[in-house]
């Protein structure tokens, strides 16, 4: 039960220490030239798009690199524009924007699930790929990415959340209803791709059966979509620290200190 992957835990991690300092050299090129940088991360439920925005961001700088997790509309948001308040969220210059599900919401949940119109479907379809267009035509770099993952593996990670008191929070009762609409999922996706994967704006599909390769595969692809150079500074020497003149520090006992659950291996002098 759950996933193998084919890459050992050690390769992985070791790949992932590589790739993260890439990125780090990435966010530093986007900062300094001002670009704006939006990310779509869209798939099937259990595809695994969490695991690889975490392993994306977990070493960047979090003042520019945001990640957006819309929750479902408000009432007042439901009488908006409907890209109204995920303009919202866009970037400003230096900053990267990861998106855990986007617009598309529109063509996948809302569509099958009933809780749009047809006419606001329709809309949809008309419009995205010029709303996407404009996004660009102002200098946002856009990039989209599809999560595949097969039925098997996705019930092994059904299962798996099941067991685990820990992830079962993420399975939510619009994940069950979404079990017994497997088919009306899959056709909603192929008609999104049909008015949505195009050349100016096209879709990559991540093969996510395997979480690690997904994952790794997803940052090498991110990191060769927008060119940048290293602007890691050269090294330098730490100034000596300020000496302690006329300055005692206050008793320990003065200070209100967590309880030591998890004792320290070796006494090390508080900073």
């Amino acid at each position: 039960m759950g996933d193998k992957s084919v890459i050992k835990k050690k390769d992985y991690l070791e790949e992932l220490e590589k790739l993260t300092v890439e990125l780090v050299k990435l966010q530093e090129w986007v900062k300094a030239k001002g670009l704006r940088v939006v990310v779509l991360f869209e798939g099937r439920d259990a595809a695994g798009k969490g695991g690889v925005i975490k392993a994306l961001t977990a070493g960047l700088n979090p003042r520019y690199a945001r990640i957006v997790a819309l929750a479902a509309p408000t009432e007042k948001e439901r009488t908006q524009w409907y890209f109204q308040r995920y303009v919202a969220q866009l970037p400003s210059g230096g900053e990267m924007v990861f998106f855990d599900r986007s617009w598309y919401n529109r063509a996948g949940v809302e569509r099958v699930m009933g809780f749009c119109t047809d006419d606001e479907y329709d809309y949809f379809a008309r419009t995205v790929p010029g709303f996407e267009r404009m996004l660009q035509d102002a200098g946002i770099i856009l990039i989209k990415y599809w999560f595949s993952v097969s039925d098997e593996a996705q019930e092994d990670r059904f299962k798996d959340r099941l067991k685990d008191p820990a992830k079962r929070w993420k399975l939510s009762p619009m994940d069950m209803t979404a079990r017994s609409r497997w088919i009306e999922y899959s056709k909603a996706k192929d008609a999104m791709f049909g008015f949505s994967d195009l050349p100016d704006s096209p879709w990559n599909v991540v093969d996510a059966d395997d979480k690690h390769c997904a994952r790794l595969n997803v940052i090498q692809h991110l990191l060769s979509s927008i060119p940048y150079e290293d602007l890691t500074p050269e090294p330098i020497e730490l100034p000596p620290r300020q000496k302690a003149k006329g300055y005692a520090r206050p008793p320990i006992d003065s200070q209100r200190w967590i309880p030591r659950v998890y004792p320290r291996e070796k006494k090390a002098k508080k900073k």
